[in-house]
């Protein structure tokens, strides 16, 4: 299994500190799970909760010493963080542990230097004081998380089940994670680039969305779709199914689209044998050639070496 140590800072917010271990442990991995996750703090006891309860974490800081992953949540202290923690999170930075934070737990990865030119993400009522006191860093405040390779940080509260989910996805492959997701009652796909605060997240009473639209879509990934497709199906412009689009998603209709295909191109990889033409014409990506350059910028690999690292791990 995959060892995640998921730090507390107090004062902790309860419902971040939850996050890890109700993603992670949704993702089944073989019939079995996928991760061991273990709440850690550099005073281990009753911790002070800043925005519900209290929270009680049993072990300390030598946790990380056997983890894989080390994932600082949501605090309320935003200065002066711990020196213990700094220090443990720069001894397993230089060990090439990976390193992720969740909401505002990215101002200590901040103080520990692990941001350090690099671009990073914060909750974005923090975005302003973020920027003042590190300008060292690349902040992108209107991005749910932010993938840097071995360090990553995501925006605030649900943005962490979508910064997991994207974890477990390129541990473990698109399905694992789409499952992992169903049990969570979570999006499969809240792509890293889509807009934090959505214009419209929730539309006015008896107000129409394009939900059904979408889902026609996905009914349909497997031949072209075009944006006059979309806005015959919603029964709309272009210009207004683009300008509504991205306020109910945060990506335009063609990025969206995108991911979408990407996801169903991953799972078809990872459940089938299909040759590589088939799987970009399933997915509506056209050719070989398509998906593999698709697959190589998103991903990092191609589709046949995908097929190989992760078909093991399908449900």
């Amino acid at each position: 299994m995959h060892r995640i140590a998921v730090v507390a800072v107090p004062p902790v917010i309860a419902f971040d500190l939850s996050i890890p271990g109700t993603v992670f442990g949704a993702a089944i991995v073989d019939g079995g799970p996928g991760y061991d996750v273990r709440l850690c703090t550099a005073e281990p006891g009753i911790i002070r909760g800043f925005i519900g309860a209290d929270v009680v974490v049993r072990d300390g800081l030598d946790v990380i010493a056997d983890a894989d992953t080390v994932i600082v949540t949501g605090t309320g202290n935003r200065h002066d963080s711990d020196p213990r923690v700094l220090a443990a999170l720069r001894a397993a930075a230089g060990e090439g542990k990976r390193i992720a934070s969740i909401c505002t737990g990215a101002f200590v990865l901040a103080q520990a230097g692990l941001l350090d030119g690099r671009a990073a993400t914060t909750y974005w009522a923090m975005s302003d004081e973020f920027a003042n006191r590190f300008p060292q860093i690349e902040l992108r405040p209107d991005v749910l998380f932010v993938d840097e390779g071995q360090v990553l940080t995501s925006a605030g509260l649900t943005a962490g089940i979508d910064l997991c989910l994207h974890i477990v996805r390129n541990d473990y492959g698109a399905t694992v994670a789409t499952h992992a997701a169903r049990q969570v009652v979570a999006s499969p796909i809240r792509p890293g680039d889509q807009a934090q605060v959505l214009e419209t997240p929730l539309p006015p009473e008896g107000a129409t969305t394009l939900a059904p639209t979408r889902a026609w879509a996905l009914e349909h990934l497997h031949r072209p779709v075009s944006l006059a497709d979309l806005a015959t199906h919603a029964g709309t412009s272009i210009r207004t199914l683009t300008r509504r689009f991205h306020a109910e998603t945060g990506l335009s209709p063609a990025k969206w689209l995108l991911h979408q295909r990407l996801d169903r191109a991953r799972q078809i990889l990872e459940t089938t044998d299909l040759p590589i033409d088939q799987v970009a014409e399933q997915s509506g990506l056209g050719t070989a050639d398509s998906l593999r350059q698709h697959m190589v910028r998103r991903v990092g690999l191609t589709p046949t070496a995908y097929r190989a690292a992760y078909a093991a791990t399908a449900l």
